[in-house]
């Protein structure tokens, strides 16, 4: 997902305009109130997906980024307050053909209001039909997540015996996590394969383990095709990149990043067809990736759920879960080391 261009924020702009002036007769609320909102907040958004929302304020001013349920981290359009009320509007795109098939592209801006009582937000989302007629509205909620834990020692971490979670065999550990999908993931030659018919158009589904955990090392083997695409997700909150990003520089979404969020120091990826090697250390919201032998991300803290997320709670454990619906890919050797408690 692309960051929204300047004339998505400028039309988001315009909207904030028009609902200030329509907002004005509740005032301004006490700066100390609006403190209240700062922060991270995990949304439960209202199809029961996971979201993200962080406000801040800076130089004077209020801003925010925000996650739903898919894609990457964006930037929002405008954060501003009416009375003991939180606004947040956000723009995307809607492509359309006029009737002689040229290619048209409008914006459309929605808000989305909170309340916040403690550490819990009420949250309501209206957002403009995209024939033009009339608001959808929608509930959600959000809980405040913790601050981020300081930095651990890795060196002090004990781990527990390996966990084999593929065994070269069959499926047995695993399951689809959308039930109703297409299956696309079979077990040849000890690998475990994701062969897609994109043809199909039938939607194929990812896999995830049965078992759950907290913190962990998690090595695995991925192999891919050229332009392949998948990701591991670490607790179904974090996914870690694999895609085919031989001799691209690091990004965000390269292989080995947390998507979105952590774009890894180097780029060490091996061309299409080579066994990719992913030593992965997840301990106190704290990622390690070493990919092919180096080291590109270090002990860095994770600000929230990334895009695909089953959850947005980081406070439970979660399976290990990998895309099936992208594009083809194999994986083996996947041994789990759980930290020792």
């Amino acid at each position: 997902m692309k960051l929204p261009n300047s004339l998505p924020r400028l039309r988001g702009h315009l909207f904030t305009t028009l609902l200030l002036a329509l907002g004005s007769a509740f005032g301004s609320s006490a700066a100390s109130a609006n403190d209240a909102f700062l922060g991270r907040w995990a949304l439960t958004v209202p199809d029961g997906g996971a979201g993200w929302l962080e406000i801040r304020k800076e130089n004077g001013w209020y801003d925010g980024s925000i996650l739903w349920v898919a894609g990457s981290v964006v930037p929002v359009s405008s954060v501003f307050f009416t009375g003991d009320t939180l606004n947040v509007t956000r723009t995307h795109e809607v492509k359309r053909k006029d009737g002689s098939g040229k290619s048209l592209i409008q914006q459309f801006t929605e808000l989305i209001t909170a309340r916040v009582d403690g550490e819990k937000l009420s949250l309501v989302r209206f957002e403009p039909r995209e024939n033009g007629e009339g608001v959808s509205q929608s509930e959600f909620s959000g809980k405040r997540i913790p601050a981020l834990p300081p930095r651990p020692d890795l060196s002090k971490v004990k781990f527990g015996e390996p966990i084999q979670l593929f065994n070269g065999k069959d499926l047995t550990g695993w399951r689809l996590l959308e039930p109703k999908a297409a299956n696309g993931w079979t077990v040849e030659g000890g690998s475990l394969l994701n062969r897609p018919d994109k043809a199909s158009g039938k939607h194929y589904g990812n896999l995830r383990t049965d078992r759950e955990f907290e913190d962990f090392n998690l090595k695995l083997e991925a192999k891919l095709p050229p332009k392949g695409n998948s990701g591991v997700y670490l607790r179904g909150l974090y996914e870690i990149q694999v895609s085919d990003s031989f001799g691209h520089p690091p990004d965000s979404h390269g292989i080995g990043a947390v998507y979105s969020r952590i774009t890894p120091s180097s780029n060490p990826a091996k061309a299409p067809g080579e066994w990719q090697t992913f030593d992965i250390t997840l301990v106190d919201r704290h990622v390690t990736v070493v990919l092919n032998g180096v080291k590109i991300i270090d002990n860095q803290p994770v600000a929230g759920c990334t895009g695909g997320a089953i959850s947005s709670d980081e406070s439970k454990p979660g399976p290990i879960y990998i895309q099936g619906d992208h594009a083809a890919v194999d994986y083996r050797n996947m041994i789990l080391k759980p930290v020792a408690k």
